[in-house]
Parts: C-alpha cells; structure tokens; sequence
C-alpha cells in the first residue's frame, strides 16, 4: 500500500467516523432533554408520563446489509438521504394518551422538526403491530459545523412495546415460512394487548376525574369555613414540633 492509498484510507476511516459520532450525538441530545423532562415530572408533577428510554445507533455492519438489500450507492451522502433509520429512541409511556403527549413536547418544547409520522395505533400493521413513529430533525453541532441528523423516535404504551419484543423475538429465531395458525394467535395477541389498553387508559380516567372532584370539593370547604370567620387552632403535636425546630 502506497502513501496516497494510506491517506485515502485514513480519509475515508475519519469520514465515516464522523458520520456515525454524528448519529450518536444526535441521540445524546435528545435522551439529554427526555431526562429533563422525567425530572421536571417526577419533581414537579404529580405524575410522569415516560417509564423508560431505550436508544441505539445502527452498526456498520447493519447498516452495510441495509445498503445492499436496497441497492443504494456506497456513499455517505446517500446513505444519509436514503436510510432514516441510523438513529433509533424508543419511549415507553404508561397510556395512549401520553404518546400523543409527548409527541406535542418532542415538537413544541424541543422544537423538533417532524419530517414523517406514522400513526400505526390509529392504523395498525396487518401483523397487529401498533407505534407511533417519527421522523425528526435534531441539530448537532460540530467542530466544523452544524448538521441536521435523523433520528427515528418510536412511542409506545408498555403492552405495545412487549407485544413488539416478543414478536421480534419469535421470528428472528424463525427462518422458515411462518405458518399463518400462527400469525392470526399474533394478531390476537395485539388485540388483547390494545383492549387492555384501552382498559387502564378508561380507568385513569375516571380516577384522574374522581381526584379532581375530591380536590374541587376540599377547596369549596375551605373557602366556606374561611369565609364563616372560624378560628382555627393547631394540634398540639405540630406546636410542639414548631417549638422545637426554633
């Protein structure tokens, strides 16, 4: 090998090192501002949305795979363009409700730009595969210069995304024709996954409701015995633990 083969190859090595640094920085800034709002919920709020983050970057090897099954140019730029996918976060929430909700902080709050979502809970895959995916645009800034990075963000309640893994599981380790028996159990599976959400998601409702009244009711009956002048007078526990801490 040659001195300008060496330098080509020394190239080539810091371009794609770039490339993929560009991808893991780009998930480093969104788990960064996810993990604020966990915080700002757990500390502020009486309840967070988000059970847990998962993120990942594509390996060369994968990503080599996808390029060939695609029949894209090796070349950066149109892998770039063409595979949206380099960059995966998956957010977990606790109800349905929640994945359009943070889907609204991901843009407003982090003004995210939303090149592509996919609703696959309002229109499920035929296999019963259900997520909100997104395609959005996160700056990263680096020593030469600033780049827009996709990142694909897929939110999901806790029994999608254990449907999803199980799925995942059952044909990654099934080479051949899967029979379609037992496709339609999967389906099933789906389906009963979603009744029970749609089930927790009614039932916190009501009691979110139910909490609401309690609080409303508390607040009136302050104000009436505020208003009738009546004197009130601290146990005497609490006068005692006041006089200690002086």
């Amino acid at each position: 090998m040659n001195n300008n083969q060496i330098e080509q190859f020394k190239k080539m090595k810091t371009e794609v090192t770039r490339f993929m640094m560009m991808y893991q920085f780009a998930l480093n800034e969104l788990e960064t501002k996810i993990e604020i709002l966990k915080e700002e919920f757990q500390f502020l709020h009486d309840y967070n949305p988000i059970e847990h983050t998962k993120s990942r970057v594509k390996s060369l090897e994968s990503i080599m795979k996808k390029i060939g099954r695609k029949d894209i140019p090796f070349s950066l730029e149109a892998i770039k363009h063409n595979i949206k996918d380099i960059a995966g976060l998956r957010i977990t929430c606790s109800f349905i409700a929640d994945i359009y909700g943070i889907r609204d902080m991901l843009k407003n709050q982090f003004n995210l730009k939303i090149n592509e979502m996919k609703d696959y809970i309002e229109n499920p895959k035929p296999n019963g595969y259900r997520s909100l995916h997104l395609l959005v645009e996160v700056p990263v800034v680096m020593s030469d210069g600033r780049e827009n990075v996709c990142v694909e963000i897929q939110i999901r309640t806790i029994a999608m995304d254990f449907w999803a893994s199980l799925e995942h599981k059952i044909f990654y380790k099934y080479n051949q024709a899967v029979p379609s028996s037992l496709l339609l159990e999967l389906k099933e599976a789906s389906d009963s996954a979603n009744k029970l959400d749609q089930q927790m998601e009614r039932l916190n409702r009501e009691i979110t409701a139910i909490k609401e009244n309690q609080e409303e009711d508390y607040g009136q009956e302050l104000s009436q015995l505020l208003m009738n002048n009546q004197q009130f007078k601290l146990p005497a526990s609490i006068m005692k633990l006041g006089n200690q801490v002086d």
